[in-house]
Protein backbone atom coordinates (compact mmCIF):
# COMPACT_ATOMS: atom_id res chain seq x y z
CA UNK A 1 0.00 0.00 0.00
CA UNK A 2 0.97 3.25 -0.80
CA UNK A 3 0.10 6.76 0.59
CA UNK A 4 -0.22 9.77 -1.40
CA UNK A 5 0.24 13.47 0.13
CA UNK A 6 -0.30 16.66 -1.75
CA UNK A 7 0.69 19.60 0.41
CA UNK A 8 2.37 22.20 -1.79
CA UNK A 9 -0.22 24.76 -0.80
CA UNK A 10 1.01 27.62 1.45
CA UNK A 11 -1.99 27.88 3.73
CA UNK A 12 -2.95 31.24 3.86
CA UNK A 13 -5.59 31.10 5.80
CA UNK A 14 -3.13 29.60 8.99
CA UNK A 15 -0.97 33.08 8.78
CA UNK A 16 1.50 34.35 10.22
CA UNK A 17 1.95 30.76 11.38
CA UNK A 18 2.52 29.67 7.88
CA UNK A 19 4.59 32.57 6.64
CA UNK A 20 7.93 30.48 8.12
CA UNK A 21 6.56 26.87 8.94
CA UNK A 22 4.87 25.38 5.96
CA UNK A 23 1.36 24.55 7.15
CA UNK A 24 1.08 20.16 7.10
CA UNK A 25 4.30 21.21 9.47
CA UNK A 26 2.71 22.81 12.26
CA UNK A 27 2.45 20.93 15.02
CA UNK A 28 -0.87 20.30 16.40
CA UNK A 29 -0.32 18.30 20.16
CA UNK A 30 3.48 19.16 19.70
CA UNK A 31 3.24 16.53 16.22
CA UNK A 32 3.35 18.06 13.11
CA UNK A 33 0.16 18.02 11.24
CA UNK A 34 0.73 15.73 8.09
CA UNK A 35 2.91 13.21 11.16
CA UNK A 36 -0.34 12.43 12.86
CA UNK A 37 -2.17 12.29 9.70
CA UNK A 38 -0.19 9.74 7.84
CA UNK A 39 0.53 7.41 11.22
CA UNK A 40 -3.35 7.88 11.31
CA UNK A 41 -4.09 6.60 8.17
CA UNK A 42 -1.18 3.75 8.59
CA UNK A 43 -2.99 2.75 11.72
CA UNK A 44 -6.46 2.87 9.90
CA UNK A 45 -5.17 0.31 6.64
CA UNK A 46 -3.30 -2.25 9.29
CA UNK A 47 -1.33 -3.27 6.84
CA UNK A 48 2.03 -2.38 5.63
CA UNK A 49 2.96 0.84 3.89
CA UNK A 50 5.74 0.52 1.27
CA UNK A 51 5.54 4.16 -0.06
CA UNK A 52 4.85 7.36 0.72
CA UNK A 53 4.78 10.20 -1.77
CA UNK A 54 5.01 14.04 -0.89
CA UNK A 55 4.31 16.47 -3.38
CA UNK A 56 5.86 19.46 -1.89
CA UNK A 57 5.80 23.23 -3.39
CA UNK A 58 8.58 25.41 -4.14
CA UNK A 59 11.93 24.35 -2.66
CA UNK A 60 12.80 28.14 -1.15
CA UNK A 61 10.03 26.99 1.21
CA UNK A 62 9.53 23.50 1.50
CA UNK A 63 13.70 22.70 1.69
CA UNK A 64 16.15 20.27 3.45
CA UNK A 65 14.69 20.53 7.08
CA UNK A 66 10.75 19.80 5.60
CA UNK A 67 12.24 16.99 2.86
CA UNK A 68 14.40 15.61 6.25
CA UNK A 69 11.15 15.67 8.28
CA UNK A 70 9.28 13.72 6.08
CA UNK A 71 12.01 11.10 5.25
CA UNK A 72 11.98 10.50 8.98
CA UNK A 73 8.01 9.99 9.13
CA UNK A 74 8.01 7.58 6.01
CA UNK A 75 11.33 5.31 7.54
CA UNK A 76 8.99 4.83 10.84
CA UNK A 77 6.65 3.59 9.18
CA UNK A 78 9.03 1.09 7.42
CA UNK A 79 8.22 2.95 4.15
CA UNK A 80 10.21 4.81 1.63
CA UNK A 81 9.78 8.32 0.61
CA UNK A 82 9.40 10.10 -2.81
CA UNK A 83 9.51 13.56 -2.76
CA UNK A 84 7.62 15.45 -5.84
CA UNK A 85 7.31 19.00 -6.61
CA UNK A 86 4.19 20.59 -7.20
CA UNK A 87 6.05 23.88 -8.75
CA UNK A 88 2.41 25.64 -10.20
CA UNK A 89 -0.93 25.95 -7.90
CA UNK A 90 -2.53 24.02 -10.45
CA UNK A 91 -4.86 21.79 -8.64
CA UNK A 92 -5.85 19.29 -6.64
CA UNK A 93 -5.36 16.71 -9.27
CA UNK A 94 -2.49 18.03 -10.86
CA UNK A 95 -0.89 17.76 -7.75
CA UNK A 96 -1.60 13.85 -7.79
CA UNK A 97 -0.18 14.05 -11.39
CA UNK A 98 2.84 15.58 -9.97
CA UNK A 99 3.49 12.23 -8.57
CA UNK A 100 3.17 10.44 -11.61
CA UNK A 101 6.16 7.71 -10.99
CA UNK A 102 4.50 6.26 -8.03
CA UNK A 103 0.92 6.27 -9.25
CA UNK A 104 0.53 3.01 -9.03
CA UNK A 105 -0.78 -0.63 -7.28
CA UNK A 106 -3.10 0.36 -4.24
CA UNK A 107 -2.90 3.12 -2.51
CA UNK A 108 -4.51 6.00 -0.35
CA UNK A 109 -4.80 9.95 -1.64
CA UNK A 110 -4.78 12.35 1.70
CA UNK A 111 -4.99 16.11 1.24
CA UNK A 112 -2.90 17.45 4.63
CA UNK A 113 -4.74 20.17 6.02
CA UNK A 114 -7.01 17.69 8.14
CA UNK A 115 -7.18 15.08 10.77
CA UNK A 116 -9.33 12.34 11.18
CA UNK A 117 -10.06 9.34 13.98
CA UNK A 118 -11.90 6.51 12.17
CA UNK A 119 -11.78 2.77 12.75
CA UNK A 120 -13.17 0.75 9.60
CA UNK A 121 -12.22 -1.81 7.27
CA UNK A 122 -11.90 -1.19 3.41
CA UNK A 123 -14.76 -2.76 1.41
CA UNK A 124 -13.15 -5.06 -0.83
CA UNK A 125 -15.60 -5.46 -3.34
CA UNK A 126 -14.73 -1.64 -4.10
CA UNK A 127 -12.43 0.11 -6.79
CA UNK A 128 -12.12 3.15 -4.64
CA UNK A 129 -13.55 4.41 -1.21
CA UNK A 130 -14.04 8.18 -0.98
CA UNK A 131 -13.40 8.80 3.26
CA UNK A 132 -16.57 10.83 4.45
CA UNK A 133 -18.11 12.30 7.27
CA UNK A 134 -21.59 12.88 8.33
CA UNK A 135 -22.55 16.72 8.67
CA UNK A 136 -25.13 18.24 10.21
CA UNK A 137 -25.22 21.44 7.45
CA UNK A 138 -24.79 19.15 3.67
CA UNK A 139 -25.14 22.37 1.69
CA UNK A 140 -21.42 23.50 3.16
CA UNK A 141 -20.09 20.89 2.18
CA UNK A 142 -19.10 18.80 -1.27
CA UNK A 143 -20.96 15.67 -0.57
CA UNK A 144 -21.47 12.05 -2.15
CA UNK A 145 -24.94 11.12 -3.86
CA UNK A 146 -25.28 7.39 -3.07
CA UNK A 147 -27.62 4.85 -4.64
CA UNK A 148 -29.87 1.53 -3.01
CA UNK A 149 -26.27 -0.14 -3.16
CA UNK A 150 -24.66 2.36 -0.91
CA UNK A 151 -22.62 2.99 -3.89
CA UNK A 152 -21.40 6.43 -4.66
CA UNK A 153 -22.81 7.60 -7.91
CA UNK A 154 -21.86 11.36 -8.12
CA UNK A 155 -20.47 13.88 -6.48
CA UNK A 156 -22.08 17.04 -5.91
CA UNK A 157 -20.76 20.58 -4.24
CA UNK A 158 -22.91 22.18 -1.97
CA UNK A 159 -26.18 20.85 -2.79
CA UNK A 160 -29.15 23.82 -2.60
CA UNK A 161 -31.44 20.79 -1.87
CA UNK A 162 -30.85 17.69 0.06
CA UNK A 163 -28.67 15.10 -1.88
CA UNK A 164 -26.58 13.13 1.72
CA UNK A 165 -25.25 14.04 4.73
CA UNK A 166 -21.91 12.46 3.87
CA UNK A 167 -19.20 14.93 3.63
CA UNK A 168 -16.01 14.63 1.24
CA UNK A 169 -13.39 15.32 3.82
CA UNK A 170 -9.95 14.71 1.17
CA UNK A 171 -8.91 11.65 1.98
CA UNK A 172 -9.11 8.35 -0.63
CA UNK A 173 -8.72 5.02 -1.57
CA UNK A 174 -7.83 3.36 -4.97
CA UNK A 175 -7.27 -0.28 -5.56
CA UNK A 176 -5.42 0.45 -8.62
CA UNK A 177 -4.46 3.78 -8.53
CA UNK A 178 -3.05 3.85 -12.15
CA UNK A 179 -6.96 3.75 -13.22
CA UNK A 180 -6.98 7.55 -11.24
CA UNK A 181 -4.15 8.38 -13.14
CA UNK A 182 -5.08 7.70 -16.56
CA UNK A 183 -8.77 9.55 -15.80
CA UNK A 184 -6.50 12.61 -14.95
CA UNK A 185 -4.18 12.75 -17.58
CA UNK A 186 -7.16 12.83 -19.99
CA UNK A 187 -8.69 15.73 -17.87
CA UNK A 188 -4.86 17.45 -18.24
CA UNK A 189 -4.69 16.74 -22.02
CA UNK A 190 -8.38 17.78 -22.86
CA UNK A 191 -7.64 20.89 -20.73
CA UNK A 192 -10.79 19.98 -18.56
CA UNK A 193 -10.72 22.96 -15.85
CA UNK A 194 -13.08 24.14 -12.84
CA UNK A 195 -12.29 27.07 -10.49
CA UNK A 196 -9.54 28.01 -12.87
CA UNK A 197 -7.52 24.31 -11.66
CA UNK A 198 -7.47 20.66 -12.43
CA UNK A 199 -9.34 18.96 -10.07
CA UNK A 200 -9.48 15.30 -8.48
CA UNK A 201 -13.17 15.51 -8.84
CA UNK A 202 -13.06 15.50 -12.56
CA UNK A 203 -10.68 11.93 -12.10
CA UNK A 204 -12.83 10.46 -10.06
CA UNK A 205 -15.99 11.44 -12.25
CA UNK A 206 -13.89 9.81 -15.24
CA UNK A 207 -13.34 6.43 -13.30
CA UNK A 208 -17.02 6.58 -12.27
CA UNK A 209 -18.30 6.71 -15.76
CA UNK A 210 -15.52 3.91 -16.80
CA UNK A 211 -17.83 1.47 -14.43
CA UNK A 212 -15.44 1.96 -11.60
CA UNK A 213 -17.41 1.28 -7.95
CA UNK A 214 -17.27 3.78 -5.25
CA UNK A 215 -17.99 3.16 -1.79
CA UNK A 216 -17.85 5.29 1.16
CA UNK A 217 -15.63 4.92 4.05
CA UNK A 218 -16.85 7.12 7.34
CA UNK A 219 -14.78 8.64 9.82
CA UNK A 220 -15.92 9.78 13.50
CA UNK A 221 -13.88 12.78 13.58
CA UNK A 222 -12.76 14.76 11.31
CA UNK A 223 -10.72 18.03 12.39
CA UNK A 224 -9.92 21.01 10.21
CA UNK A 225 -6.54 22.90 11.27
CA UNK A 226 -7.18 25.89 8.09
CA UNK A 227 -7.32 28.99 10.24
CA UNK A 228 -5.69 29.99 13.89
CA UNK A 229 -9.00 29.13 15.63
CA UNK A 230 -9.93 26.05 14.46
CA UNK A 231 -6.52 24.83 14.46
CA UNK A 232 -6.56 25.88 18.60
CA UNK A 233 -10.18 23.53 18.37
CA UNK A 234 -8.09 20.77 16.83
CA UNK A 235 -5.49 20.66 19.46
CA UNK A 236 -7.99 20.94 22.42
CA UNK A 237 -10.13 17.85 20.86
CA UNK A 238 -6.64 16.10 19.99
CA UNK A 239 -5.39 16.20 23.58
CA UNK A 240 -9.07 14.51 24.94
CA UNK A 241 -8.71 12.01 22.52
CA UNK A 242 -5.40 11.39 23.81
CA UNK A 243 -6.38 11.39 27.61
CA UNK A 244 -9.51 8.90 26.32
CA UNK A 245 -6.93 6.23 25.14
CA UNK A 246 -4.45 6.97 28.00
CA UNK A 247 -1.18 8.46 25.43
CA UNK A 248 2.07 8.31 27.19
CA UNK A 249 2.11 11.63 24.92
CA UNK A 250 0.81 13.46 27.83
CA UNK A 251 3.58 12.34 30.31
CA UNK A 252 6.03 14.82 30.72
CA UNK A 253 9.66 15.89 32.51
CA UNK A 254 9.42 19.27 32.06
CA UNK A 255 10.72 21.31 34.99
CA UNK A 256 8.02 22.83 37.67
CA UNK A 257 8.64 25.60 39.65
CA UNK A 258 6.04 26.40 42.01
CA UNK A 259 3.70 25.53 38.93
CA UNK A 260 1.03 22.84 38.26
CA UNK A 261 -0.30 21.23 35.04
CA UNK A 262 -3.95 20.60 34.21
CA UNK A 263 -4.39 17.59 32.18
CA UNK A 264 -4.73 17.04 29.74
CA UNK A 265 -1.53 19.31 27.93
CA UNK A 266 1.27 18.17 25.65
CA UNK A 267 4.23 19.59 27.12
CA UNK A 268 7.91 18.66 25.87
CA UNK A 269 10.40 17.20 28.08
CA UNK A 270 13.05 20.44 28.16
CA UNK A 271 10.12 23.11 28.88
CA UNK A 272 10.56 25.37 31.97
CA UNK A 273 7.67 26.33 33.93
CA UNK A 274 7.38 28.82 36.53
CA UNK A 275 5.04 30.51 39.26
CA UNK A 276 2.51 29.10 36.20
CA UNK A 277 -0.85 26.91 35.78
CA UNK A 278 -0.87 25.06 32.39
CA UNK A 279 -4.30 23.29 31.27
CA UNK A 280 -6.13 21.88 30.33
CA UNK A 281 -5.50 21.61 26.52
CA UNK A 282 -2.19 23.16 26.09
CA UNK A 283 0.36 21.94 23.54
CA UNK A 284 3.91 23.88 24.14
CA UNK A 285 7.07 22.87 22.22
CA UNK A 286 10.40 21.98 22.68
CA UNK A 287 12.92 24.62 24.72
CA UNK A 288 10.03 27.04 25.86
CA UNK A 289 9.79 28.74 29.73
CA UNK A 290 6.78 30.01 30.42
CA UNK A 291 6.44 32.74 33.72
CA UNK A 292 4.11 33.65 35.61
CA UNK A 293 1.19 32.72 33.44
CA UNK A 294 -2.06 31.38 33.48
CA UNK A 295 -2.40 29.48 29.88
CA UNK A 296 -5.36 27.18 29.38
CA UNK A 297 -6.32 25.94 25.62
CA UNK A 298 -3.44 27.14 23.74
CA UNK A 299 -0.99 26.41 21.14
CA UNK A 300 2.77 27.31 21.67
CA UNK A 301 5.18 26.06 19.55
CA UNK A 302 9.07 25.64 20.21
CA UNK A 303 12.30 28.14 21.63
CA UNK A 304 9.57 30.59 23.56
CA UNK A 305 9.49 32.80 26.09
CA UNK A 306 5.70 33.70 27.27
CA UNK A 307 5.86 35.87 31.15
CA UNK A 308 3.26 37.75 32.66
CA UNK A 309 0.60 36.25 30.27
CA UNK A 310 -3.25 35.30 30.88
CA UNK A 311 -3.53 33.16 28.00
CA UNK A 312 -6.91 31.44 26.17
CA UNK A 313 -7.29 30.55 22.94
CA UNK A 314 -3.96 31.68 21.59
CA UNK A 315 -1.77 30.15 19.51
CA UNK A 316 1.85 31.40 19.39
CA UNK A 317 4.81 30.57 17.23
CA UNK A 318 8.56 29.86 17.71
CA UNK A 319 11.36 31.79 19.11
CA UNK A 320 8.85 33.99 20.16
CA UNK A 321 9.14 36.45 22.94
CA UNK A 322 6.34 37.77 25.14
CA UNK A 323 4.84 40.00 27.90
CA UNK A 324 1.71 41.36 28.36
CA UNK A 325 -2.18 40.83 28.76
CA UNK A 326 -3.91 40.28 25.56
CA UNK A 327 -5.59 36.46 25.82
CA UNK A 328 -6.76 35.85 22.33
CA UNK A 329 -3.60 35.98 20.51
CA UNK A 330 -2.17 35.05 17.28
CA UNK A 331 1.28 35.35 17.05
CA UNK A 332 4.24 34.07 14.44
CA UNK A 333 7.60 33.05 14.52
CA UNK A 334 10.72 35.23 15.62
CA UNK A 335 7.97 37.95 17.30
CA UNK A 336 9.01 40.26 20.04
CA UNK A 337 6.32 41.97 22.24
CA UNK A 338 7.98 43.10 25.73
Amino acid sequence: MKIIVPMAGRGSRLRPHSLTTPKPLIPIANKPIVHRLVTDIARILNEPITEIAFILGDPAFFGDQVVKSLEELAKGLGAKASIYRQLQPLGTGHAIMCAEPSLDGPAVVAYADTLIRADFELDPAADAVIWTKQVDQPEAYGVVKLNDKHEITELVEKPQEFVSDQAVIGIYYFKQISNLKKQLQHVIDNNIIHGGEYQINDGIKGMMKAGNIFKTGTVDEWMDCGNKNVAIDTNTRIMKFMEQDGSDELDTTATLENSKIIQPCVIADNVILRNSTIGPHVSIGAGSVIENCTIKDSLIQTNSHIKNAQLDQAMIGNHVKYDGDFTHISIGDYTTME
